[in-house]
């Protein structure tokens, strides 16, 4: 007996599809709590869609069909800052940063932790205020801020850094974004979080909303009131820690990063050499 004439094909690709966007939901899930909604979301809309299918029971389906409803208005409402970050990257065409493969390999030069952690501590010592995104190969555009502010394009000094964060200079509101070994651009504007308003203070909030919309980004913050320095890591801030805190936090992160890149450029040139 020819198995497709049992199965239906369509049954077959509807079920592979929404199976491939639930494994997508789970795989870009880090929280518990998160993933528990999830789950139990998705149970629902499974459940639904079993009853309408398979099972001849009208109100069961209006009752279930109601609560799926109900629950995607409250999850709307939890998740709005995901759905928008969701949105934004599909209006953007950069499905390479939703699938969770960055655009960017992550190249760091031999002192760049050094001089982050050597300048931060600096200007904690000062009490100047201060906020340094290091992007660990996001795709970062300019878009992505709500002012990308002036291109420096300059190489990493601890410095450079402090000057850039002086009180006199008209880039010290803004944070300075760092890849690999070089400065990029100072006097950014960065999207704030929505959560904590009432917590934290603007720097604080600006370091976890880039560092909720992008996973691979990461933010140190200078307190100008107190010099604390503080670390925020997706979405979620370490403070206060010392300067040889920070700089241990970098090297697990930065490790971490060039570890991922290596691995992806193994694979890539495996899968290459074995199609050649």
């Amino acid at each position: 007996m020819n198995p497709l004439a049992v199965v239906n094909p369509r049954l077959l690709l509807d079920v592979l599809f929404a199976s491939s966007i639930g494994f997508l939901l789970f795989s870009r899930v880090n929280e518990a709590r998160t993933l528990w909604l999830l789950r139990g979301y998705l149970f629902l809309v499974a459940l639904a869609w079993f009853v309408q299918r398979y099972a001849n029971l009208p109100l069961t389906t209006k009752l279930v069909d109601a609560l799926v409803l109900a629950c995607s208005l409250s999850l709307a409402i939890l998740w709005q800052g995901e759905l928008r970050r969701l949105m934004e990257l599909l209006g953007t065409g950069r499905l390479a940063v939703l699938l969770g493969n960055t655009q960017r390999e992550f190249r760091s030069g031999s002192g760049t932790v050094t001089h982050i952690t050597e300048a931060a501590g600096r200007l904690s010592q000062q009490r100047r205020g201060a906020l340094i995104v290091l992007d660990l190969g996001s795709d970062l555009r300019p878009e992505d801020f709500l002012n990308p502010g002036v291109t420096v394009d300059a190489l990493l000094s601890r410095e450079l850094m402090i000057n850039l964060f002086a009180a006199d200079t008209p880039l010290h509101d803004g944070a300075v974004l760092v890849r690999g070994n070089r400065i990029e651009s100072a006097g950014v504007i960065l999207p704030l979080s929505r959560d904590s308003v009432s917590r934290y203070g603007t720097r604080h909030l600006a370091a976890l909303g880039i560092t909720e919309r992008f996973d691979r980004c990461i933010c140190i913050v200078v307190s100008e009131e107190t010099g604390t320095l503080s670390l925020a890591n997706q979405g979620k801030l370490e403070r206060p820690i010392t300067s040889s805190r920070l700089e241990e936090l970098l090297r697990e992160l930065v490790n971490s990063a060039e570890s991922l890149d290596l691995a992806r450029r193994t694979v890539v040139s495996s899968s290459t050499e074995s199609l050649s």
